[in-house]
């Protein structure tokens, strides 16, 4: 087996175990833990050393990961990568329960700006955070994850929407709650009742007595997988942005002790992070803060920085070609894309964007740019986001990806691991990162 193959063996594993922002940054402190950083908590003194690895968690869904450099600590600048925990999906209302011709649905509501069409007909599954009330009548927290194929929304039949292929519309109100089992006659289902059964399944001795609430989002069960004749695409659920978080995370643990690092992994970046725990929230801000000291040196630390913003790009589709501009149309598996909008919804300049081309050749990984069509709508990431709060230099890249926001997307089989090589290089680049 190549380097490529288990590095996407092992990213498809990580695809499994993160179904939710919460299930994540789990996995990314477990993974942290096993390679050495040491949890710390916001409410409690650091003691940051020299050589030291750390990580820290907010809201349980965003996670800030860092190393103190030994020969050039946090005021001689961090090398800075972000990405972020969430994924467009159909999340569970407070009071969900609908019971229909004799069917138990769910009702939801949309996240993020979901491609709902694809959502009809897959083994869906459930997981997220609960919070209950415990045999000592504290109030706890615990995930959860139904893992099997527990829900499904059919299409209506092509008999009775004779206009299904050329005009459907779905109404995110009447048309998406899953089914999720049949009712006998009189059968009534709470749905907290469910929960708890499932919380006391995965925690027996959580001592869970009443659930009071949650955050739970609806997943598609068919795992990640290496497709294609040849085995060039990675097709999953959650590609954006999950699949950066991950190359963050390899590139952080190459790490080499001498300039100080950090990893940031935001949640609500798709509905605009705004949130204690998003991009345009304060978590990086503190943790950067804490790193410098005291505020005057934070000023020189954040001056000196720079960030690299990994949020997956738009592949040029070979069926809609015409929706690129015809010189800026990234191609799968040739190399991390550069994304540039002289709007500023992308945060890139030609110094960062400078300085990314340097790395990526000296590990001799091909580099390729984006730019929306002049007559399209730009989307964004938490690059101008972090850049306007923290006021750090900052680079928009990412990998090429065909059906972005869909609940299965596909990305290039070799671009994953190719992006790890040029973050690693970035994290462990001698000298200054350039003048500001």
């Amino acid at each position: 087996m190549s380097e490529q193959d288990t590095f996407n063996n092992d990213l498809c594993a990580f695809l499994a175990r993160a179904t939710t922002p919460f299930h994540v940054v789990s996995a990314l402190a477990e993974e942290l833990a096993a390679a050495g950083f040491i949890a710390l908590a916001e409410d409690e003194a650091w003691s940051l050393q020299p050589g030291g690895r750390y990580y820290v968690v907010r809201n349980g869904s965003s996670i800030v990961a860092f190393g103190i450099g030994e020969q050039a600590g946090p005021e001689e600048g961090v090398r800075l990568v972000g990405a972020h925990t969430d994924s467009p999906c159909l999340m569970a209302k407070p009071s969900p329960e609908r019971q229909r011709q004799g069917y138990l649905q769910v009702g939801v509501q949309v996240y993020g700006g979901a491609l709902l069409n694809p959502w009809f007909d897959r083994d869906l599954s459930l997981a997220g955070r609960v919070s209950f009330r415990d045999a000592q009548g504290q109030l706890r927290s615990a995930l959860i994850d139904f893992r099997d194929p527990i829900a499904v929304i059919p299409s209506l039949a092509i008999h009775l929407d004779r206009e299904a292929n050329n005009s459907r519309t779905i109404n995110a109100q009447t048309d998406i709650p899953p089914i999720l089992c049949q009712l006998t006659e009189g059968e009534k289902v709470e749905f907290r009742a469910l929960l708890r059964e499932r919380l006391l399944q995965e925690h027996p001795d959580c001592g869970a007595q009443e659930v009071l609430d949650f955050e739970l989002c609806f997943y598609d069960t068919q795992p990640a997988a290496v497709v294609g004749l040849r085995g060039d695409f990675i097709a999953s659920a959650r590609l954006d942005n999950l699949l950066s978080c991950y190359v963050g995370l390899c590139a952080l643990k190459q790490w080499d002790g001498v300039s100080s690092v950090l990893l940031v992994c935001n949640d609500h970046e798709e509905v605009g992070s705004l949130s204690a725990s998003g991009a345009q929230g304060p978590f990086l801000a503190s943790v950067l803060e804490r790193m410098a000291g005291d505020r005057a040196a934070y000023a020189r630390l954040t001056d000196r920085s720079m960030l690299i913003s990994a949020d997956n790009a738009h592949g040029i589709h070979p069926n809609y070609a015409d929706r690129h501009d015809e010189n800026h149309g990234p191609l799968l598996n040739r190399g991390p894309v550069i994304k540039i909008n002289a709007s500023q919804r992308y945060a890139s300049n030609s110094e960062t964007a400078g300085l990314f081309r340097m790395l990526a050749a000296e590990v001799e990984v091909p580099v390729q740019s984006f730019v929306v069509r002049s007559d399209m709508a730009c989307g964004s990431t938490i690059g101008p986001i972090t850049a306007g709060a923290v006021g750090v230099r900052t680079l928009d890249i990412g990998v090429s990806t065909f059906a972005m926001h869909s609940i299965r997307e596909l990305a290039g089989a070799a671009d994953a691991a190719n992006l790890v090589r040029v973050l690693a290089r970035f994290y462990n680049f001698p000298g200054a990162l350039g003048a500001r």
